[in-house]
């Protein structure tokens, strides 16, 4: 039987563990920075505190990005371009209550309730996030495998992709009015099979021990830590198993600067920028983080997922 076995991060990312900081301690650090229920501000929905275990990748593992940081400096263009957007502009937005459809090639189509899916056995995953961007992160997720529940519904054997969608909600998310919106909504993902099966993917439904900020893709987003963090498609309301490989937001919108796979290549650069480097966010210095670091072949994860690509020339299924 083949043990799976998550990646050791380098020794400049681990927090000694005398100084690792305890959920309740990050938490209150939140708090006393002026974050209602240490995470969100004042106006969004109120946090919920989230039981999960803690996952392989925590306790001695990677050192979290600043609460502050992960939390008002986002990509979420529903809400806006900014970065400061998605905090600012995201305090209508109702993410309850709330369903995920899964349905497609499966025997057992089901409709899952978000209360059902914070009920879950959670896990805590500290993953490093990548923007393609060339800027990167590490998060302190709440989730679950994306793969237990897809096993519930039951892929048919002719199955090959999976393709997410997220909410359209004009009223409430105000990015996604406008007469020229900068993407066609729905916004919409898609993995492979394999890649959605894979144990590190995850639907993240918290992060720092609690529910989901509206800004961090309330309530349930994709999490693929090997891929760059547009495929972490947020607020999902559908997922759906296809045998075509389905249509993906950016691909769509830029097809020679956003590929389907998305995996984090520091060969292969964006054709208006190098993806050689990048800039950790809150590493010392607030927004704008400290100097920049190598950036590693499927964000430091090719050991458990390279495999999955055997074959490919990953510079043409960028």
């Amino acid at each position: 039987m083949r043990v799976f076995r998550y990646p050791s991060p380098p020794p400049s990312s681990i927090t000694p563990h005398a100084l690792w900081l305890s959920r309740r301690d990050l938490l209150a650090a939140g708090a006393a920075a002026g974050l209602v229920g240490g995470i969100l501000p004042s106006r969004a929905a109120r946090a919920v505190d989230l039981a999960a275990q803690p996952g392989p990748l925590s306790g001695e593992g990677l050192k979290p990005t600043p609460l502050r940081d992960v939390t008002h400096y986002n990509n979420f263009y529903e809400f806006g371009l900014e970065k400061t957007d998605p905090a600012e502009r995201s305090g209508d937005f109702h993410p309850r209550p709330w369903t995920v459809r899964v349905e497609g090639m499966v025997a057992k189509p089901r409709t899952y309730d978000i209360d059902a899916l914070l009920g879950r056995k959670l896990e805590e995953r500290i993953y490093r996030m990548r923007c393609v961007e060339a800027w990167s992160m590490v998060i302190p997720w709440i989730g679950f495998a994306l793969r237990d529940l897809l096993a519930e519904v039951e892929p048919l054997g002719s199955a090959k992709y999976v393709a997410f969608e997220s909410v359209v909600r004009p009223s409430e998310m105000p990015g996604q009015g406008g007469v020229l919106p900068v993407l066609d909504w729905p916004y919409v993902e898609g993995l492979r099979l394999d890649e959605a099966m894979h144990p590190l993917t995850i639907l993240a439904v918290g992060l720092y021990g609690q529910t989901l900020p509206n800004q961090n893709g309330a309530p349930v987003r994709l999490v693929v830590p090997w891929k760059y963090g547009f495929k972490g498609i947020k607020s999902i309301v559908r997922i759906r198993l296809t045998d075509r490989q389905p249509r993906t937001s950016w691909n769509v919108r830029a097809p020679d600067e956003y590929g389907f796979y998305a995996n984090v290549n520091p060969a292969v650069d964006h054709p208006r920028w190098s993806q050689a480097s990048e800039r950790p966010i809150g590493a010392g210095g607030g927004f704008f983080g400290a100097s920049r670091q190598l950036t590693l072949p499927f964000n430091g994860y090719g050991e458990q997922v390279a495999g999955l690509y055997a074959g490919m020339d990953l510079r043409r299924d960028f």
